[in-house]
């Protein structure tokens, strides 16, 4: 895997750079202080990965990465945690607050690649072939796997796909999180933001910002919240407490 690192702080560069050589074998491929000469690099360079600051003149991070290829993975590293829920709608792998920490940065580097590694192999091209009250059926390399929703932990849409955590599986697939989310149980399952669908037996925790199942931190977003509240807690949770 490659990537780019994007910042107009000289010094954050340089820190960046240096704690992706200490955490990764990941091949830097280039530096720039803006958002377009990072696109005129693009255009001639396939990136697999940029990491990328969000407060910047000309162009934002934000604006920026809305004209990124599909394939390029984004990493968002900012001072400022406000825009998290507006990175994630961005289908961003993840978002690093500064002063980056360098566990948190190696495990969003792992994320990335094992999403490039799913995006890469066949698992790419399965489809679900049927849903039944209990399970869906996904083909798969010519194979039919059969997914118990019970099973299912949460659903995170990237792209044109959705991956689906069930236990210890990933399984990847060309749809879009609306059209699965149809598909499954709506009293177990719920859309907790643009890019996640999140089954309500697994949540660990939550508060006003986050869900957590296991492991995992989930955004929850605005347009979300009340309904989560609502439905999760059968009317007893107001999300303005």
């Amino acid at each position: 895997m490659n990537c780019i690192i994007v910042d107009d702080e000289p010094l954050a560069r340089e820190e960046m750079q240096a704690l992706i050589k200490d955490v990764s074998n990941i091949d830097i491929l280039g530096k720039f202080s803006n958002a377009p000469g990072a696109m005129s690099f693009l255009k001639e360079h396939k990136v697999d990965l940029i990491f990328l600051d969000i407060e910047m003149p000309k162009v934002t991070g934000l604006e920026f990465a809305q004209q990124l290829p599909e394939e390029t993975l984004t990493i968002f590293t900012t001072a400022y945690p406000q825009y998290a829920l507006k990175s994630y709608e961005l289908d961003a792998i993840d978002y690093l607050l500064k002063p980056v920490e360098k566990k948190r940065l190696e495990k969003a580097i792992n994320k990335a690649q094992v999403y490039r590694k799913l995006l890469s192999d066949a698992t790419a091209k399965s489809t679900i072939e049927a849903n039944t009250p209990e399970f869906l059926l996904i083909k798969s390399d010519r194979r039919f796997h059969k997914i118990s929703f019970s099973n299912i932990v949460y659903i995170e849409g990237l792209k044109d796909y959705v991956v689906i955590y069930a236990g210890n599986q990933k399984l990847i697939t060309a749809m879009n999180l609306k059209t699965i989310h149809q598909k499954l149980p709506q009293q177990f399952f719920l859309r907790v933001s643009k890019s996640y669908v999140v089954n309500v037996n697994h949540i660990s925790s939550f508060d006003h910002h986050n869900i957590y199942v296991g492991d995992s931190e989930i955004p929850l977003g605005d347009v979300y919240k009340k309904d989560f509240f609502m439905t999760y807690s059968g009317g007893t949770l107001n999300p303005e407490d």
